[in-house]
């Protein structure tokens, strides 16, 4: 099967991906976790993105429709895939149409504020790249997992988490009016337990 998760930034589409994945056994593909890497890497394709990302803005078509493109191709999409972060403009999902159209879109639904509440509070592990809450954590600059030194992200902070929120809003969620159009929507309530939520999702690709 041939996926697409849809939600704001903190929504829990990458928690989630994970367990859909393993369920369906296709490849969970998090076009911010490949950007993240090129930028890590220097690549040429990160350093374009980079002056975006630090911003809260959307990558330029072009640079994500080529990843995409080069990921979908890898033998292991061959049974299907699980998107997470492509599409994010309706010109992405026409792209996406003509390189491998989806079967179903998932929207994961939050309400701004717990979008705010998640995600200023996460932190990330620069060392194993495990993600945590500082509700869950008794040092928030500590790996529960590795002992390594936890990062706040750019843009985990309350004035970037602003920024990308207006910008989704503005940019991609018109892409629930386009897939709906299709048939291909299915909208799940985020503001619940992670294993509920999974199982909402299960049930609507039934």
């Amino acid at each position: 099967m041939k996926l697409i998760f849809l939600g704001p930034p903190g929504a829990g589409k990458g928690t989630q991906a994970l367990g859909v994945s393993s369920r369906l056994r296709v490849p969970h593909i998090s076009t911010g976790d490949m950007l993240r890497a090129a930028v890590k890497n220097q690549s040429p394709t990160g350093l374009a993105a980079k002056k975006y990302m630090d911003a809260g803005q959307l990558v330029p078509d072009d640079v994500l429709i080529e990843m995409v493109r080069e990921r979908l191709s890898m033998d292991d999409c061959k049974n299907g895939y699980l998107l997470d972060g492509f599409p994010r403009t309706v010109d992405q999902a026409e792209a996406l149409e003509a390189i491998s159209p989806p079967d179903a879109v998932v929207n994961i639904a939050v309400p701004d504020g717990k979008l705010l509440e998640r995600l200023a509070g996460r932190r990330v592990c620069g060392k194993c790249m495990g993600t945590f809450h500082i509700s869950k954590l008794n040092d928030e600059r500590i790996c529960p997992v590795c002992k390594s030194e936890l990062i706040h992200r750019e843009d985990d902070k309350p004035e970037t988490i602003t920024r990308r929120l207006k910008v989704y809003r503005e940019q991609t969620a018109p892409l629930i009016g386009y897939y709906e159009s299709k048939g291909k929507l299915r909208t799940v309530d985020g503001d619940t337990r992670p294993e509920d939520v999974l199982l909402s999702i299960l049930a609507s690709l039934e």
